[in-house]
Order: structure tokens, then sequence, then C-alpha cells
């Protein structure tokens, strides 16, 4: 498929944990500038000399009417951030790389579940398989352990993913998740990125739409960092009558024998799916995620 790399600054390694600090060696004011704001289009240059940008994307007026009923004052509920899960350090909006499949952009609000208000400079992080079910950084391992289904495709994985492994998380809104997180089998880091909110609380990715695995359904994997805690770890889904339309199209319809839907996934709930319309050329979700970043338990 035809990915639009506008600029090929954009998969530069940018340290999350920088921006979290905002240490002086980057600055957190271009950071936000050339990756927290969807209203810019513009390239911004930090204080390490590298250059990072975004394409034009969906301003926040434009995304008012579809976050309408896409969860609001709530809070989210949180998951185990599962086995594949490590700091990709990947700060862009454009995760793809050369991954093929429907493309799929996400715009993610973010809001104090309990004073309802938009949270700026938080930072967003998702992550989710290929089309054939591969997770960068884990091919091997989410292949079943037998290697298989390389880049760009292949045998398709069989094998169950580790149930829980080393990514162990808490449930509840507060998600935390730390102390397990995985160690790269690979170097590759296609699927995963990272992005800081804007005043509005909102961060945009451009993406595929995410295949499928054993035992679990078509998912995308989030985590909300606030003041350097992991708030909420959770998860995304998709309705199964898109999930089925996309998954006729190649190269979904080559991994064949799915197993697990929606209704019969241990993680799924109603409230994590996103709301999604057809795109130009592709599908647009949104979804407000509550946080408690006072961790009251509203």
């Amino acid at each position: 498929m035809g990915h639009d790399h506008h600029d090929h600054h954009e998969g530069q390694r940018v340290s999350r944990r920088a921006a979290l600090a905002g240490i002086s060696s980057i600055g957190l004011g271009a950071l936000l500038a050339a990756c927290g704001s969807p209203k810019s289009s513009t390239s911004a240059t930090t204080t390490t000399g590298a250059t990072a940008s975004i394409s034009p994307q969906a301003t926040t007026g434009d995304l008012t009417a579809l976050f309408a009923g896409a969860g609001t004052c709530t809070l989210s509920p949180g998951t185990t951030q599962g086995p594949y899960y490590f700091d990709a350090d990947k700060i862009r909006s454009d995760i793809r790389e050369d991954r093929e499949g429907v493309k799929l952009r996400i715009a993610i609000r973010v809001q104090d579940s309990e004073a309802c208000g938009p949270l700026a400079n938080a930072v967003v992080e998702i992550w989710h398989c290929d089309a054939a079910g591969l997770y960068s950084g884990a091919e091997s391992l989410s292949s079943g352990g037998g290697g298989g289904g390389g880049p760009g495709g292949g045998t398709p994985p069989t094998g169950a993913p580790p149930s829980g492994g080393p990514g162990g998380g808490s449930g509840g809104g507060g998600g935390g998740g730390g102390g397990g997180d995985l160690t790269p089998t690979d170097d590759k880091r296609y699927l995963r990125g990272a992005q800081v909110t804007n005043a509005d609380g909102i961060v945009q990715f451009t993406t595929i739409w995410p295949g499928w695995y054993v035992s679990r359904t078509v998912h995308i994997h989030a985590m909300v960092h606030i003041d350097n805690e992991r708030t909420l770890t959770t998860q995304l889904m998709m309705d199964e009558s898109l999930n089925s339309k996309v998954f006729a199209q190649q190269p979904y319809a080559k991994h064949t024998n799915r197993d697990t839907f929606n209704d019969g996934d241990s993680i799924y709930k109603e409230s994590m799916l996103l709301k999604i319309t057809e795109d130009a050329d592709g599908y647009l979700g949104v979804i407000t995620f509550g946080v408690d970043p006072d961790h009251d338990g509203k």
C-alpha cells in the first residue's frame, strides 16, 4: 500500500522518558509542537538538532462531533499490559513503517474522569500486532515461538501468546503494569509509538487495522503516562462487523481460522470499542480515556 511517509525524520528516536522528564536537552515545548498537536502540520527542531513533524490531521473542531458518544467522564477500564510491552522510544504519529493493511487513524482524548476536563501533556502510547498477528520486538515470541511469519507476512502465528506473560499490569482504572516489561528479541519497532496530548487532551495516530492471534479478539494496547506514572493501561476493540469486512481483504485474508471474537474474549468490554467511521482511504476511530491521576478511584 502507498504509505504517505511525508518526512524521513518521522521515525527518529526521541526518548519518551526524556519527554516525560522535560529535560532541557530535548525541550518539551519543541516536542509538543512537533508531535503533540493535531492542529499543527509544521516541523519543529529540537535542541538536539533533529527535526520531527506530523502530517496534516483532523483539527479538534473536526473531531468534536465524532467524540460525542465516544465515552466521557467515566473511568476507563484497566487491563494487563500483555506480554509484548516495552518502551519502543518512538514518539511519532505514523507508526506503520512497512506494515501492509487497511489504514486506520485513531484519535484519543484523555480526560480527568472526575473533573471531566482535558489533560494536556500526557503521553499516550499504543502498540498492536500486524495483519499476521506478529508484534515488533517480539516476532518469534508472537509467532508461537517458531520464528515463522517474519517481516512482511509469512506463516501466520499458530501458538497462543504467553498467558499474562511478563507484562503483569493491574486491573481497574489505574492499570499500572510496571516491572514486567519485555526485553525485545528483535530490532523491529513497527506498530508502536507515542504522542503527547495537546491542550484539548487529544492525540492522533495513523496505523493499520490490527490482525489477530490465537485466544484473543482484535485489539490495540494503550498506555497513558502522567507525571512519569503509568496512570492507565487499557485496550481498544473494534466492532465485529468491521473486523469481518477488513479481514476479507488482503493481507488479512491469508490468515484464517480465527478462534476468538469480542463476545468470547476474556478482556473485552463494550466501553473499549472505538467509535469508527469510514475515512477517505480507510477508517477513523475515536475514543475518550477517563483517567484517575489522583488515584482516588473516581
